[in-house]
């Protein structure tokens, strides 16, 4: 885990995490396919991690769900390949 601007980078098993910047991380599966983004947000309750995936028509990130735990936000980008 690298700790950046406060945030430590998660460690997901099954896939890599790139930091893409200090607070968010392009997740590529075992084959370097890419299988979308998770970002990290600071709330009064603790982290939320949001699985977002890229808008080819609308040309930006689309949030797919908001999580507790990275496992979950990447386990969401999975089934929704």
């Amino acid at each position: 885990m690298t700790l950046i601007d406060g945030f430590t980078t998660p460690t997901v098993r099954g896939v890599t995490l790139r930091a893409v910047s200090a607070r968010r991380w392009r997740v590529l599966d075992r084959t370097g396919r890419i299988l979308g983004h998770l970002r990290a947000e600071a709330v009064s309750a603790g982290t939320r991690f949001h699985a977002e995936r890229f808008d080819l028509a609308g040309r930006r990130l689309r949030e797919l769900g908001a999580f507790w735990t990275a496992v979950e936000a990447v386990e969401c980008l999975r089934y929704l390949r």
